[in-house]
């Protein structure tokens, strides 16, 4: 038995070189004179599948399991580029916009920093290296982007405000407003801290920064101001976070201008 399929191995392995050479003369089939060569057993699904892929000739489609064949193929090498397309930054309509000093305000700037002085104390600001301030000879603040890049153009409109915020703060001052809703609920300023009363079981104590003053009115009626905005709505934000108001029945701390959703809520049952 194992001399017929020795014998019918070495035919099958004839027949397919006799084959190949006739149906490609010009080469050797030897590997080293391949381009890319590869021996490899096939098993039958595989083989199916070469066979429907490749390009071999209608009598090389039919393999034995098991036998050795040698596919020579070539797979051509193409560069792969990307192309960017450079996208121009537009001015931020906020940030090109000039800023008005008064007449009572005094600006010092020294590199990226700017100090602004006024009758309500002073503040100082940091410009990143992308944001370039400069002052005109009409006594106008002027923000420009120094670079031309992304992150450029988002910082030039957020200090722009800040910058004008400054100058606002120190020459007219911030306020935020705040009115105590409810049975119980009060406020009381004692030495430098604000003392609420909101319907827990103790009072809640908060010390007021320096830079800051709080007048309470009618016991309800919070008035929180100073020159540094972003200090002034944190505080306000800080102490309205303690009783927020709540729909059904409007109970809480709320800011005078701010307008409260009411739900209906349950509706008792018709007797």
């Amino acid at each position: 038995m194992s001399r017929i399929l020795g014998r019918t191995q070495t035919k099958t392995n004839d027949y397919i070189n006799n084959t190949s050479s006739s149906f490609y003369p010009e080469r050797k089939h030897t590997p080293s004179s391949l381009s890319l060569s590869a021996v490899v057993a096939l098993p039958l699904s595989l083989t199916r599948h070469l066979s429907m892929s490749l390009p071999l000739p209608s009598h090389m489609k039919s393999v034995f399991l098991g036998m050795k064949v040698e596919i020579s193929t070539s797979v051509p090498v193409t560069r792969i580029g990307f192309w960017r397309k450079s996208v121009d930054c537009k001015e931020s309509r906020i940030g090109k916009q000039p800023i008005t000093v008064p007449a009572n305000v005094a600006i010092a700037m020294e590199g990226q920093d700017l100090k602004v002085k006024g009758p309500l104390g002073e503040l100082s600001i940091t410009y990143p290296r992308e944001v370039l301030v400069e002052k005109q000879e009409s006594g106008f603040l002027r923000v420009r982007k120094a670079v031309e890049t992304r992150r450029a153009n988002q910082m030039h409109g957020l200090f722009r405000t800040l910058t004008d915020n400054m100058v606002v703060g120190v020459s007219k001052g911030f306020e935020k407003k705040l009115q105590l809703v409810g049975v119980g609920y009060r406020a009381t300023v004692e030495g430098k801290d604000l003392i609420l009363s909101l319907g827990f079981s103790h009072p809640v104590r908060m010390a007021i920064p320096d830079e800051l003053q709080v007048k309470v009115e009618e016991n309800t009626k919070v008035t929180v101001s100073g020159r540094d905005k972003s200090v002034v709505g944190q505080f306000a934000a800080t102490i309205r976070s303690w009783r927020p108001p709540e729909p059904y029945k409007g109970k809480g701390v709320r800011y005078v201008d701010e307008v409260v959703r009411r739900k209906e809520g349950k509706a008792g049952k018709k007797k």
